[in-house]
């Protein structure tokens, strides 16, 4: 394979995690090492940034403060929810791209996100390959739904996994310690797959953490859940439940439509807009049981930026991530997305792996339906066996004046380009 010579762009799509950017240092990191890149650029605000050439040069960075940002929550490079339009249909967005491109060179092209973000990918890598442009494309996943298709697991996944499990022990901790009786209603994020939300289980292995467990994976009755909860409540008075945001019911309704419309807000991408499920089914659970105290919780963008209680397994596997996307395209790959394969054994491990764009994009990896109880409200212990070794091992965070230390990269921070 011919040596391909140029300057590289990475950027950020949709949702933060505690780790995505562990991930871009991995791949600018190995760029900055390499004699195949003249520049290192950031796309600010993701694709929109490039749409709009607005590019920040990672070579003039401090490196010592770049290297922070392996342990610093969010999106430093800025993410964006934009739908890159069908070039078959409208080549605008991908014109534009191409143009870009040409302006400042660009032979290899990143970009981190989940599952829409792999659709981007794969639709700028086609439109180059179309036009003859001589480019690498790669798609470095992250997301802490841990649906993205053809990978053990995700970037971001762990690490969310383990705020969840904690926090659910501390709520549980709390929730029973006036033993009146209530009823607590965890909400955690999932719209389509409950991955994160079966993390709640993780808690159950040290004796707390929620009572009752509902995931999109199985149709939710509230009649069923009224009953559970009742059950529950009798025997210890105090109850715990998580819930992922997307439920729904045997028609595929959303139960959060049951107490208000959220047909109306969607993203660019047609994703409705989740919230507000706790507090509506900890105070219909209340009208149902009479319980002295009810609660509604939702964990919110939380469980996605909490790096203090960040996996180092998560960290290590992330930064990986970007590194060897990074070496693939070096060595000549496109059009794919690092993926994550555990091989067999006592001792967990990790390998990277490469798949087609074209077949993760858009898919989604559900939570197997083996891995969740016959009754629909717990999970199994081959779920833990699977979760388990991802939360594994603490941040080495940085600390200043009893606060995190985290990145803050000038030329990042200011938008210089």
């Amino acid at each position: 394979m011919e040596k391909l010579k140029g300057s590289l762009i990475i950027g950020q799509s949709g949702g933060p995690t505690a780790t995505i950017n562990a991930s871009v240092l991995g791949c600018v990191e190995a760029a900055l090492r390499s004699d195949s890149v003249t520049k290192v650029y950031g796309a600010i605000h993701g694709i929109e940034g490039v749409l709009n050439d607005r590019l920040c040069d990672l070579t003039r960075e401090d490196p010592a403060e770049l290297a922070r940002i392996r342990n610093t929550p969010s999106a430093v490079l800025g993410s964006c929810r934009y739908k890159l339009a069908d070039f078959l249909t409208d080549d605008t967005d991908c014109r534009r791209i191409l143009d870009v491109f040409k302006k400042y060179d660009v032979r290899y092209f990143f970009y981190n996100g989940g599952n829409d973000s792999m659709d981007t990918c794969s639709k700028i890598s086609a439109f180059l390959d179309r036009n003859g442009y001589a480019c690498r494309v790669m798609g470095i996943p992250k997301t802490i739904d841990n649906d993205l298709a053809l990978t053990d697991h995700c970037p971001g996944y762990g690490s969310a996994a383990k705020y969840v499990a904690t926090t659910c022990m501390e709520v549980s901790l709390d929730a029973k310690v006036y033993g009146r009786g209530s009823v607590t209603v965890l909400e955690i994020m999932g719209r389509n797959a409950g991955w994160l939300t079966a993390a709640s289980a993780l808690a159950r292995g040290q004796g707390l953490g929620p009572d009752l467990i509902y995931l999109p994976e199985v149709p939710f009755d509230i009649a069923d859940f009224v009953e559970d909860v009742g059950r529950a409540y009798e025997r210890q008075r105090d109850v715990v439940v998580a819930v992922s945001e997307g439920i729904r019911d045997k028609n595929d309704a959303y139960i959060s439509s049951y107490f208000s419309d959220t047909s109306r807000d969607r993203d660019a991408f047609g994703h409705v807009q989740m919230g507000g499920l706790a507090v509506s089914l900890a105070n219909f659970a209340h009208t149902k049981i009479k319980t002295k105290a009810r609660r509604g919780i939702e964990f919110s963008l939380l469980q996605r930026c909490a790096a203090h209680i960040a996996s180092s397994t998560d960290i290590e596997e992330s930064y990986m991530a970007g590194r060897a996307a990074f070496e693939a395209a070096e060595a000549g790959e496109s059009d794919k997305m690092v993926a994550f394969a555990r091989p067999g054994g006592p001792v967990y491990r990790c390998e990277t792996t490469l798949v087609d764009l074209a077949d993760v994009a858009n898919a989604e990896k559900k939570l197997p339906r083996e891995w969740i109880n016959a009754a629909g409200n717990g999970l199994s212990q081959a779920f833990v066996d699977y979760a388990l070794p991802l939360i594994q091992g603490e941040t080495a965070l940085e600390w200043a004046g009893g606060l995190p230390r985290f990145a803050r990269p000038e030329r990042l921070l200011t938008r210089d380009v």
